[in-house]
């Protein structure tokens, strides 16, 4: 177990790493820079700006400071979008709200979809197995700014027909203002967890213990819950440990269309302003929580499943 543990330290060290590395380089590849706007500074003040932020020096230079700086906790200041503020500070105040959004999107998705995926396979060949198959499919072909402009168009502004939500996010309005952002954002993990459940349960159903079972005279209710769809949540659980990640650190796309002032609607914001740190900083921070995540679904493979031991779950 310790062994284990240590390993997979050290990979997502190593994995954090490259992250970083690639980001830096690809970030600073692009052509601009983050002083350019529609009134450009002049000359003198750009070079000014880049020798404050450190910015006139060798890439590889760059690099090593910012490595250095992380080390300590320090992931630099804001360039542009809130000068001179740290980025740590602006991920801790960004992060609750895409991480209350992402946790109530991911809860009705996985709950949602473990559910309709256990009736669609015991259901097998009936029409409701062919109506949930093609409800996922649906589901999972839209991208997800379709499913929020669908949702404003029909329950939001003043051109709705159906108008019951907001079309700005305002969390003062309570349940309301988190309905149609955790809607949007759980439609396409939902559906494809009710595939990958109705997947794991078919192969569950068609196993000898499972005949057993039947051919002993227990009930279709323990079968299928006690026995069936426990062996059926390891794919599941492989499934939601980035995308819990991914979820709580907030659509970037949703956010953006519901107008959240949330992690994943500032990280784009931060892209288009070229503020370098923030881009460095959200990146860091989501690939170390999809780490996390991944982890601790290794430990759920335990509990779903005792025969598997930590060092294999991801087997």
């Amino acid at each position: 177990m310790a062994k284990y543990t240590l390993g997979r330290l050290g990979m997502s060290l190593v994995t954090l790493l490259l992250i970083a590395t690639l980001t830096f380089l690809l970030m600073n590849s692009v052509p601009g820079g983050p002083w350019l706007s529609e009134k450009t500074p002049s000359p003198e003040t750009i070079k000014a700006l880049n020798e404050k932020y450190g910015l006139d020096k060798p890439m590889i230079v760059q690099l090593g400071m910012y490595f250095e700086n992380l080390i300590q906790g320090d992931m630099g200041v804001s360039l542009k979008m809130q000068k001179n503020r740290p980025v740590v500070d602006i991920i801790t105040e960004m992060f609750p709200v895409s991480a209350k959004i992402g946790f109530f999107a991911i809860l009705w998705a996985a709950l949602a979809g473990v559910a309709l995926g256990a009736i669609a396979a015991y259901q097998r060949g009936a029409w409701v197995d062919s109506l949930l198959r093609i409800v996922a499919t649906i589901g999972i072909s839209m991208p997800s700014f379709v499913v929020a402009s669908l949702l404003l168009t029909t329950f939001a502004g003043s051109n709705a027909s159906l108008r019951f939500f907001p079309t700005i996010f305002d969390a003062a309005l309570g349940v309301k203002a988190y309905i149609l952002p955790c809607f949007a954002l759980g439609v396409y993990p939902m559906c494809y967890i009710a595939r990958q459940t109705r997947s794991a349960m078919l192969d569950a159903l068609g196993q000898d213990y499972i005949k057993t079972a039947k051919a002993k005279g227990m009930k279709n209710t323990p079968i299928i819950f006690k026995h069936a769809l426990r062996n059926a949540l390891i794919p599941v659980i492989t499934y939601l440990g980035p995308q819990i990640a991914f979820t709580f650190c907030g659509g970037f796309v949703v956010e953006t269309v519901f107008s959240v002032p949330g992690l994943g609607r500032y990280f784009i914001q931060s892209i288009s302003n070229r503020d370098y740190p923030i881009i460095m900083g959200t990146t860091i921070f989501l690939a170390a929580f999809i780490i996390v995540m991944n982890f601790l679904a290794d430990f759920l493979y335990r509990v779903v499943d005792p025969r598997i031991s930590i060092g294999q779950g991801g087997k």
